[in-house]
């Protein structure tokens, strides 16, 4: 079977189901709209005969996972997982500002790239395998995740969950900009860090212990630890009341990104060394989120040459490169399991008002992605 030909006649079928998806809006703060998109992908995933999970949450959207086929022959003991989500950057009702339209190969939208094609692809994968009549080599697991874009303890359980059960891990997001594969993540942890001193008035600052200046000398100390592989962003600061009030609390939100792991341990060793520089000065630091590099493995650079050669005979070439954004896919690569990113189709404008996708690239994506599913 060709399936570069058999998605290309159903270009417009995988068109529609992307404008339809891409129509149910869905931030990842907005449980509402979140959760319609995902009940509706979960039911075109239900068309297909797959078995689907709901996972139901109180505060994120809730979380799916689709296993096919089901039951599965009983033969069938290895699986894939692959990851996808619905959840975008974009607040509800950007599209009537970033309406879903075509121009030539192009389709433009909120979510259309990162990465409700990937969730397209998936489900005609599944369509495909189950109308062809084709027995896929291994048991099939697709986790929709509904808070990707801002991180949950949650869904990263089940995302583990899955790859302890998997022989590898395919992830859907876009490819990089020409249609690379993702092999390389930069690690992301956000620190709040906190200073605390003593309030006086203005007149007499000697009475007090100023915070704010505190702080500024903590972060001064913390520029030693950019390079060119780590990186630190001051995404916020707080302190103070008034001007003639020395303030007695500040605080700053900071941004790091590294590629191995053992920048991540640098970073937090520096931190539990920090001292204050103002007598009576107290400061403390708090970790709140964290998403590991992506680093090159043997078994994922294995499975790489897998799908170098599928998509050889395919008659596709594969580019590889990396990033600096983060993906649930650095889980499963960082726990030692086989893992391939970046999956999805070519385009660009990510997280910008150009979002958009190439229609070429998306047949040829799904085709690659179903011929993976197949042989693998």
């Amino acid at each position: 079977m060709e399936f570069k030909h058999y998605f290309k006649s159903r270009k417009g079928e995988l068109i529609d189901l992307l404008k339809k998806i891409v129509a149910l809006e869905s931030p990842s703060a907005d449980k509402k709209a979140v959760d319609a998109c995902t009940s509706f992908v979960a039911a075109q995933f239900r068309k297909t005969g797959a078995d689907i999970s709901h996972y139901a949450q109180k505060k994120i959207g809730d979380l799916y996972v689709v296993e096919y086929p089901h039951p599965g022959p009983k033969t069938m003991k290895d699986r894939v997982s692959i990851l996808t989500h619905a959840d975008t950057v974009w607040p509800k009702g950007k599209i009537k500002e970033m309406p879903f339209y075509a121009s030539g190969d192009k389709i433009f939208g909120p979510g259309v790239l990162d990465m409700k094609a990937g969730l397209v692809m998936a489900v005609f994968s599944l369509k495909a395998l189950r109308d062809l009549n084709i027995e896929p080599s291994k048991k099939i697991s697709v986790f929709i995740n509904s808070a990707e874009e801002i991180g949950s303890d949650i869904a990263y359980d089940l995302i583990r969950n899955l790859a302890k059960r998997s022989s590898c891990v395919l992830c859907l997001e876009p490819a990089l900009p020409g249609g690379a594969l993702k092999v390389q993540r930069k690690g992301r942890m956000e620190i709040v860090l906190e200073t605390k001193g003593k309030a006086a008035h203005a007149g007499t600052p000697h009475e007090g212990v100023n915070a704010v200046e505190e702080l500024l000398h903590q972060l001064r100390q913390l520029q030693k630890l950019k390079t060119k592989s780590t990186t630190m962003n001051i995404g916020v600061i707080k302190g103070g009341e008034r001007a003639n009030i020395v303030p007695d609390e500040a605080v700053a939100h900071l941004d790091f990104r590294f590629w191995k792991n053992v920048q991540k341990e640098n970073i937090v060793r520096f931190f539990n060394n920090l001292q204050p520089a103002r007598q009576e000065a107290k400061i403390k630091f708090s970790v709140k989120g964290y998403l590991p590099p992506m680093e090159k493995t043997i078994v994922s650079e294995k499975l790489l040459s897998q799908v170098k050669n599928i998509a050889a005979r395919m008659g596709i070439t594969l580019e590889t490169g990396k990033t600096g954004g983060g993906s649930d896919a650095s889980i499963t690569a960082n726990m030692g399991v086989a893992t391939l990113d970046g999956l999805g189709p070519d385009g660009g404008g990510i997280h910008a008002e150009n979002e958009h996708l190439l229609i070429s690239s998306l047949i040829e994506r799904t085709a690659l992605l179903t011929e993976i599913l197949r042989q693998l």
